[in-house]
């Protein structure tokens, strides 16, 4: 468990990798920094205090992983924690909202609510939103089909759904983070490519999320 945080910790800092040949080298050049050590630990300290969830373990098969259910993470973060990210697949290189992790048959969906056409390309302009707090709808990338082996893990439910939420691309402070919303379960799906699909959560979305996000789906 220490060591898939300190994983994720270490890509928060260097989403590229930071050109280190392992996590020690790159900890080790971190005990030299003592001004970065120290405001890591002031916005650590800052995050705790602004916390207003009740964040949930995960249980079964993926109780060894650091998430935590309705907790924000960035996507270095998410990646690194279901382990996607790796010295050899940093997550910086990650370009899609999808990621699959073949070690533990996850699909991993991140997605951005409020979408510009400033930053989205006429095919990545999906139409993503929660129905109600337990459902939601999502539609997969342009170029799955429900024929694909990507579309039929998603519709014959043969891996475990997990999906991220944010509301917008940027905040003040740069990439927002995502919400970890939990599991989803298939429920239905319209379409055959680009297949639109809802998904039935787990756990309800936190009402302040869910209000915001729907005002802005409308």
């Amino acid at each position: 468990m220490e060591q898939h945080m300190a994983r994720m910790l270490y890509f928060t800092i260097w989403p590229d990798g930071g050109e280190h040949r392992s996590y020690d080298r790159g900890f080790a050049a971190l005990l030299h920094e003592p001004v970065i050590r120290d405001n890591l630990r002031d916005v650590i300290d800052l995050s705790f205090d602004q916390t207003s969830s009740v964040a949930l373990e995960l249980t079964g098969p993926l109780q060894d992983l650091p998430l935590r259910v309705h907790a924000s993470y960035r996507r270095e973060e998410i990646l690194t924690g279901l382990g996607w990210g790796s010295l050899d697949r940093t997550p910086n290189t990650m370009r899609e909202g999808v990621a699959y992790i073949s070690e533990r048959n996850i699909d991993a969906l991140l997605v951005t609510l409020t979408k510009s056409e400033a930053d989205y390309s006429p095919t990545t302009m999906y139409r993503d939103y929660p129905i109600s707090p337990t459902l939601f709808h999502w539609e997969s990338q342009s170029t799955t089909s429900i024929d694909s082996p990507t579309g039929r893990r998603y519709i014959e439910g043969s891996s475990t759904v997990r999906l991220f939420l944010r509301q917008h691309q940027n905040d003040d402070l740069g990439p927002s983070p995502y919400l970890f919303a939990g599991r989803a379960h298939y429920l239905s799906h319209e379409g055959s490519r680009r297949i639109a699909i809802r998904w039935a959560l787990e756990h309800p979305l936190p009402a302040q999320f869910f209000t915001a996000a729907s005002v802005a789906a409308l």
